[in-house]
């Protein structure tokens, strides 16, 4: 099991009160959210059991899912459906995205 799958499992509980919040605004950003952050550990669980070029494909995608959940979150800010971001959140996404291009890059 990668040792960053916990935090991302983390993440995805942490979202859950911003996902209401954005809900209460924009059905369509949250779907789009929803689904992106909920791509992030199914890939990820995915890829940690796949081979070779599958792996890194899983990988991708779970890293191209961790950058669109920023997005997402980044949008609804500058929307002004969330206050800003909570900095310690960021973090662990931007430590979740940081692995994905490690990992894809090797």
């Amino acid at each position: 099991m990668l040792r960053i799958y916990p935090l991302v499992l983390e993440v995805l509980r942490e979202l859950r009160s911003l996902i209401a919040q954005i809900e209460r605004r924009d059905s369509d950003l949250t779907r789009q959210l929803r689904r992106c952050a909920s791509s992030i550990p199914l890939n990820t669980a995915e890829g940690m059991y796949s081979r070779g070029k599958n792996r890194q494909a899983r990988y991708h995608s779970a890293l191209g899912s961790a950058r669109e959940a920023l997005a997402c979150l980044e949008v609804a800010c500058a929307l002004g459906y969330l206050p800003a971001l909570d900095p310690a959140l960021v973090a662990k996404l931007n430590r979740i995205i940081g692995t994905f291009v490690r990992l894809v890059a090797t």
